[in-house]
């Protein structure tokens, strides 16, 4: 697990050469984080993985992407939220009208630091 954690630090710590770098660095890690556990919620919402044939003619399927801004301890970071064409998609990880995650924030930099 240390191992993880270590090969993690240095790859993030590769590119940085100033505290905004690292600041930088970790706010879009955090938004890409975001991104995939959205991505995942919206294939298990569906019973399919995006792209798969088992998709088609299923009665509901991925429609696109709407934008959202969050306000993080980092600051602004803005998402795509997946959409479904029924409209039923409820994202769990940020939820619809939800505008602040600096809470969730620090569990995702926790499990990070956990390596997980």
């Amino acid at each position: 697990m240390q191992d993880v954690k270590d090969r993690l630090a240095r790859e993030v710590a590769k590119d940085c050469k100033t505290v905004e770098d690292v600041h930088n660095t970790l706010k879009d890690l955090f938004r890409r984080t975001l991104q995939e556990i959205l991505e995942t919620e919206m294939s298990d919402h569906l019973g399919y993985e995006k792209h798969s044939v088992e998709g088609n003619n299923s009665g509901n399927s991925r429609n696109g992407y709407s934008r959202k801004t969050i306000q993080t301890r980092m600051g602004e970071t803005e998402l795509a939220i997946p959409r479904d064409r029924n409209g039923e998609f409820e994202p769990h990880i940020i939820k619809k009208y939800e505008k602040n995650a600096s809470e969730l924030e620090q569990q995702i930099i926790a499990m990070y630091a956990k390596g997980m």
